[in-house]
C-alpha cells in the first residue's frame, strides 16, 4: 500500500568551520582570532609591512592621515536610536602592530606622488573608452615599473590612492558627457579592429592602433594585468575610503555610504598582511594532503568567434594561500549548452601544472585534489584531468553553482536558516546554505532570505558531507575582506575576477603566480 504522506527531507546541520590563529588557536570569526591571538603561525613571520604609495598629492596626502589612523586602536561605532546596544560584528581594530604582530610603518618604504590631477582627468574623458582607460591606466603602470626596476628593495606591495572619478569613469559601462568628451589618438573602431584580426593590413599601421582593444576599458583589472609580468602586488584604495568625511554632497550628506572606520581597518589591513606575505588565518582541522583547485574561464574574443575562451586554475591549500596557472586558449565555449568544456590535451596539460607545483611546494603528490567548477564536466574534460593527475592522487570533480532563486527553506523565529544548513537530495547532490543567521554574530548579514547553492560530487568519490564541509571551510578563506565568510567559496568566488585580470591585457608566456597579484 503507498503512503500519501510527502517524502522527508533529508536537511542537516554543517559545523562551522574553525579558524587557526596564533598560537594554534582556534575559532569562527577572524576578527576575533586577530584581535586575541594575532595571525597563524609561520616559519617566516612577517616582522615589518614594507609598503609604498602612489596617487595624486591630495590622494598620499589623505593616505598618510589613514595610515596614522590605522597604527592605534579604533573603537566601534556608537549604537544609534535604529541599532542594537550591542552589534556583535563590530569588533574595534587595536592598531596594525597590536593586531598582526607586524610593525607598521606610518610612512612609507616608497612615495609617488606625482600623478597629476589635470592629466589624469584630461585621460579618463577621451571619448574612445578603450583608450581612456588605458592613458589612465598607464600613467600609474609606468611609474610603478620603473620605481620596481630602480630600487634595489621595493615595497612589498603598493596602495594605489585613486580619485573617485578614477572609479565612476574607469569602467567599462561609464560615459562621459558629450560636452566634456576630449579626442584622443585612436580612429579604428572596434568593429574594425575585429575585422584586422582577420584580415590584415599589408602595412600593419592600422594594426598597430587597434591594439588599444586588447586592453579591457576597466582601471582596476587593466592595472593589475599589466603588472603582472613585472611581479608588482598592488592594493587598490579609493580617496572617498581613506577620508569620506572630505566628500560631501550639496546637502552636506556622505557622497558614499561606507562602512565605519573600524570595519575599514580590519578589511584593508588584513589584504595589506596578506600582500606583504604574510597568513593571517588558516583553516584548522583540514585534511593531510588535500589541494583544492577552481576552474577559471573567461571570454576573450578577439575574433567573431563566441566560442574563444581563456582557461585557467587557481589552486588553494589549507593556509588558505594560492596560485594561478594560465592555461590553453581555445574554443571552450558552447554557447548551447552555455558552459565551458576543455578538450582532453589543455585539461591533462593544466592539472599537470598544478600538480607538479603542488609537488615542488610539498615533495609530493597530494593525496586528493578537488576541482571545483560552475560546469558540468564532459566526458573527454574528464579523462584529460585523470590523465594529468598523478599516480596514487584521489580526483574528485565537484560542480558548484547558485540554486533556483525561486528556492528557499524557512523556519520558525525572527532570523532565516542558520548558515551550513544542508538539504541533502542524494548521496552526491545537495543544496547548502554558506548565507544566513550566524550565532557567533546573533544576526544574519543579508537584505533578504538567504538563497543556497548547490554542490554535486559529479566525478570521482568522496563522502558528500565531507564535500560540503570542506566548501563551507573555503568561504572563510577571503584575506582580502576579514568578513566572518563569503557566500562562494573562494575557488568559485574569484573565479571571475582572476578571469578578467587574464584578459584584460596582453600577457606573454603563462605566469605561475600567487593570488595576491589578482585581487
Amino acid at each position: 500500500m503507498e503512503s500519501d504522506s510527502a517524502p522527508s527531507l533529508d536537511v542537516r546541520h554543517i559545523p562551522e568551520p574553525q579558524l587557526e590563529f596564533g598560537f594554534g588557536q582556534r575559532l569562527e570569526y577572524p576578527r576575533d582570532g586577530l584581535y586575541l591571538y594575532g595571525p597563524a603561525s609561520s616559519e617566516a613571520p612577517i616582522s615589518e609591512i614594507r609598503y609604498g604609495v602612489i596617487g595624486t598629492a591630495p590622494g598620499v596626502e589623505r593616505f598618510g592621515a589613514w595610515s596614522r589612523m590605522v597604527s592605534g586602536f579604533i573603537a566601534i561605532p556608537a549604537p544609534t536610536p535604529r541599532s542594537r546596544e550591542i552589534e556583535p560584528q563590530h569588533v574595534p581594530f587595536p592598531g596594525f602592530e597590536q593586531a598582526f604582530g607586524a610593525k607598521w610603518s606610518v610612512d612609507p618604504a616608497q612615495t609617488i606622488s606625482d600623478i597629476d590631477s589635470t592629466a589624469l582627468r584630461d585621460a579618463l574623458r577621451i571619448g574612445n573608452r578603450h583608450e581612456a582607460i588605458k592613458s589612465a591606466v598607464g600613467m600609474y603602470v609606468d611609474r610603478l615599473i620603473a620605481a620596481q626596476n630602480r630600487l634595489e628593495n621595493p615595497p612589498s606591495f603598493w596602495f594605489v590612492v585613486i580619485p573617485e572619478e578614477v572609479y565612476a569613469l574607469g569602467r567599462p559601462q561609464s560615459k562621459v558627457a558629450r560636452a566634456d568628451r576630449i579626442e584622443g589618438q585612436v580612429t579604428v573602431s572596434p568593429a574594425r579592429a575585429r575585422h584586422l584580426e582577420r584580415q590584415p593590413t599589408l602595412f600593419g599601421e592600422e594594426e598597430k592602433e587597434a591594439e588599444v582593444y586588447k586592453y579591457a576599458a576597466h582601471f582596476r583589472r587593466q592595472l593589475k594585468a599589466r603588472l603582472l609580468q613585472d611581479r608588482i602586488v598592488t592594493q587598490i584604495v579609493r580617496e572617498t575610503t581613506l577620508a569620506p568625511r572630505e566628500f560631501l554632497t550639496a546637502a552636506g550628506s556622505s557622497l558614499r555610504r561606507l562602512e565605519d572606520p573600524a570595519t575599514v581597518a580590519w578589511k584593508l589591513c588584513t589584504g595589506a598582511y596578506y600582500k606583504a606575505g604574510g597568513r593571517p588565518w588558516q583553516l584548522a582541522d583540514v585534511r593531510p594532503g588535500v589541494c583544492y583547485v577552481g576552474l577559471v574561464y573567461k571570454h576573450t574574443n578577439p575574433t567573431s568567434d563566441d566560442r574563444h575562451a581563456c582557461c585557467a586554475a587557481q589552486m588553494f591549500l589549507s593556509d588558505g594561500d594560492g596560485v594561478v596557472f594560465r592555461g590553453a586558449l581555445g574554443p571552450w565555449y558552447s554557447p548551447r549548452t552555455k558552459q565551458y568544456h576543455l578538450d582532453q590535451s589543455s585539461a591533462r596539460d593544466l592539472i599537470g601544472m598544478v600538480a607538479e607545483e603542488y609537488r615542488r611546494l610539498h615533495g609530493g603528490p597530494p593525496a586528493e585534489l578537488f576541482i571545483h567548477a560552475r560546469s558540468a564536466f564532459a566526458e573527454e574534460e574528464w579523462n584529460g584531468f585523470e590523465d594529468g593527475c598523478p599516480t596514487g592522487t584521489r580526483l574528485v570533480g565537484v560542480q558548484i553553482r547558485d540554486a533556483r532563486d525561486d528556492l528557499k527553506l524557512f523556519r520558525a523565529g525572527k532570523y532565516p536558516v542558520v548558515r551550513g544548513t544542508a538539504a541533502l537530495l542524494t548521496e552526491r547532490n545537495a543544496f547548502l546554505w554558506t548565507a544566513g543567521y550566524v550565532p557567533r554574530l546573533d544576526t544574519y548579514m543579508g537584505p533578504e532570505t538567504p538563497n543556497p547553492i548547490q554542490v554535486k560530487v559529479q566525478k570521482g568519490h568522496c563522502e558528500l558531507e565531507t564535500v560540503l564541509h570542506d566548501v563551507l571551510g573555503l568561504t572563510k578563506i577571503n584575506f582580502n575582506s576579514c568578513l566572518f565568510n563569503d557566500r562562494l567559496p573562494v575557488t568559485i568566488r574569484f573565479a571571475d575576477a582572476v578571469g578578467d585580470v587574464l584578459v584584460s591585457a596582453p600577457i606573454e608566456g603563462e605566469p605561475r603566480l600567487p593570488f595576491k597579484f589578482y585581487i
